[in-house]
């Protein structure tokens, strides 16, 4: 994990002090499937089966960076997956911040959920959702930040009511990285990074 980590490092892409704190405690090696161990801390994204992946770790520090997660922050993750980037959100949002992760395939949400449980601490953190997230979570909600790991055609609205004014949102749209900043309930700033590929958001 040390030679990715610094690989990152050298790309310039891990500079957040909470982000690389995370990345240093959280082994990408428990979130992939047995057959992939050896291949972890490779900069590239793994099958973890129905036709998703943990993203490569390049992506996952760039969009953490974007996002800009704090210490007892309330996110919505949607398309948790292997859960690496749910158990880091815990690690960072500390004892009294929460993350809600959602994945549409259950086995994918279950997979998800045994690997943040091999942390804990961090398990307590998290509320794992295994049903569509193109209504967010309403009852949750309003939240300080909300990440998407998979390509959106557009952003669901109820997102954008469900975040936070000053809040962020970071996803995916066809093959470019967007950041969504709130500044009042009806005024978003946006940024766009280009040149990404994921694989697409599942509604139902």
């Amino acid at each position: 994990m040390e030679r990715l980590i610094n690989e990152l490092l050298r790309e310039s892409v891990l500079k957040n002090p909470l982000v690389l704190s995370a990345f240093k405690a959280i082994d990408r090696a428990d979130f992939v499937p047995k057959e992939k161990t050896r291949e972890a801390y490779q900069n590239y994204p793994l099958p973890i089966g129905h036709g998703q992946t943990i993203s490569q770790p390049y992506t996952v520090a760039f969009m953490m960076e974007l996002l800009d997660p704090k210490p007892e922050q309330k996110i919505l993750e949607v398309g948790s997956g292997s859960g690496w980037q749910t158990a880091m959100l815990a690690y960072i949002v500390e004892e009294k911040g929460k993350v809600y992760a959602m994945e549409i395939i259950p086995e994918l949400s279950e997979f998800g959920k045994a690997n943040v449980a091999k942390y804990p601490d961090l398990a307590k953190r998290v509320t794992f959702s295994a049903h569509s997230a193109e209504n967010g979570l309403p009852k949750h909600a309003p939240f300080d930040r909300i990440i998407a790991a998979a390509s959106l055609r557009e952003i669901p609205d109820a997102w954008k009511m469900q975040l936070k004014i000053g809040g962020k949102m970071v996803f995916p749209l066809r093959e470019s990285i967007y950041v969504l900043t709130k500044e009042s309930s009806e005024k978003f700033k946006k940024e766009v990074f280009h040149g990404f590929v994921f694989v697409p958001f599942v509604k139902k």
